[in-house]
């Protein structure tokens, strides 16, 4: 009976790697710009804005004259990397580094899902997640910040010193990793409080500007893929006077009430973070996939309440979620599977039919509402099934409603 097991499983790899192999292929081959892919060339982030960036870091300072700079002090190693494989122009390299970063990922879910009582789910989470978002995801160094996440997750079921620091490293890339510690235990706080005061010491130390990134995201507007974005793609049809402009690095609203939105989009975080903390508080139960559960189910609520939900943001999801069904007991398989239906839309509206989404047209807004859609069900279905997994005999529902009421009573009091 082992054997055979140890046969299927076999099989069950084989089949896998050989899709993840054709599929990246085929990404290779398209940001390498051998196949064209219609819509925007989404490669330009990477020939123009990060070898730009290249070019200042190298010198031994942060893009500080840049506002489009907005990345936390570790950033820069992502950005300087492909300076490491001087045979290739910074593009190629840079391109050849995603897909081993990409690599990497795969090989720790592979690995992770072949021991005992493992699933192989998450593998076609992450093969199927990628190819679905297409070119974007090697054109981005969000699939070098998530194999940072994935490999914290894997390792803070045993090890929760090295998920701690590995989180804090990928806070330091590009923020979001920090939410990996949701259900971590204290050893790994601390572990990461070490690591990333160490590291912003030693960034502030060999290069001015390590923290230039916390004020160049002032005067962002809302971008035009996300959420709160769907107000003003309506209302272009209905008169509103603002405009679609590239502001801080992406295609944004700007003009009457933007701001107004860009708030309420900041207080709906709030909103999601305080149900996190309360079912911190009140969490008892779960399993050791209980802190993949939990990552995937705070960054869900960090993306889809964001002012910004760019294509790449749903790299950070993929990854998560493919943590989650490693574990076949896991309660996120729909909310994954949600995230999945998420990115093949997300290639849909960015880069293939772009242009319709900028224009605000019929289909433009139709792929807007399907894909941020599916994340807003995803991420309510994912608090359910973690409230349900972790507070035994507590509807998810009631939580919410605590959160609101008290956000009511502070009001309440601050305006009397």
């Amino acid at each position: 009976m082992s054997s055979a097991n140890g046969v299927g499983r076999g099989k069950g790899a084989g089949a896998i790697i050989a899709v993840f192999a054709v599929s990246r292929c085929l990404l290779l081959l398209c940001v390498f710009r051998v196949l064209v892919v219609p819509g925007p060339d989404v490669t330009s982030d990477v020939d123009v804005i990060y070898q730009g960036w290249y070019e200042v870091l190298r010198t031994g300072t942060y893009p500080l004259d840049d506002v489009t700079w907005q990345y936390p002090p570790a950033a820069a190693l992502a950005i300087l990397a492909p300076g490491a494989v001087p045979f290739l122009g910074y593009p190629s390299a840079f391109f050849v580094l995603a897909s081993l970063a990409d690599c990497a990922v795969f090989a720790l879910l592979l690995y992770a899902s072949g021991r005992a009582g493992k699933s192989r789910t998450g593998s076609w989470i992450w093969v199927w997640g990628v190819a679905l978002l297409g070119p974007t995801a090697y054109a981005r160094y969000d699939l070098m910040v998530t194999a940072v996440a994935v490999a914290a997750l894997l390792a803070g079921v045993r090890r929760p010193r090295v998920l701690g620091a590995l989180a804090a490293f990928g806070a330091l890339l590009k923020v979001w990793p920090v939410l990996l510690l949701a259900r971590a235990p204290r050893r790994a706080w601390a572990s990461a409080a070490v690591t990333a005061v160490g590291f912003l010491l030693l960034c502030h130390a060999l290069a001015p500007g390590a923290f230039a990134f916390l004020t160049f995201q002032r005067e962002r507007g809302t971008e035009v893929e996300s959420l709160g974005s769907l107000v003003f793609h309506v209302a272009r049809h209905v008169g509103w006077q603002g405009h679609v402009q590239l502001n801080y690095g992406s295609v944004e609203f700007l003009g009457p009430y933007v701001p107004l939105v860009s708030t309420l989009a900041m207080g709906l975080t709030a909103v999601a973070f305080g149900w996190l903390l309360l079912w911190r508080l009140r969490a008892r139960g779960g399993g050791p996939g209980t802190l993949a559960d939990a990552a995937f189910t705070a960054v869900l609520l960090f993306t889809t309440t964001s002012r910004v939900i760019s294509p790449q943001y749903l790299i950070w999801l993929v990854g998560l979620a493919a943590v989650c069904l490693v574990f076949p007991d896991s309660p996120m398989t729909r909310p994954a599977k949600l995230v999945l239906a998420a990115a093949g839309v997300t290639l849909l509206e960015f880069p293939l039919l772009f242009s319709h989404v900028v224009a605000s047209d019929w289909l433009g807004v139709l792929l807007l509402l399907v894909r941020n859609g599916l994340l807003v069900v995803a991420s309510v279905g994912a608090c359910r099934r973690l409230w349900r997994a972790t507070v035994p005999g507590r509807d998810a529902s009631a939580g919410v409603a605590r959160v609101f009421s008290a956000l009511a009573a502070q009001a309440s009091r601050s305006r009397t």
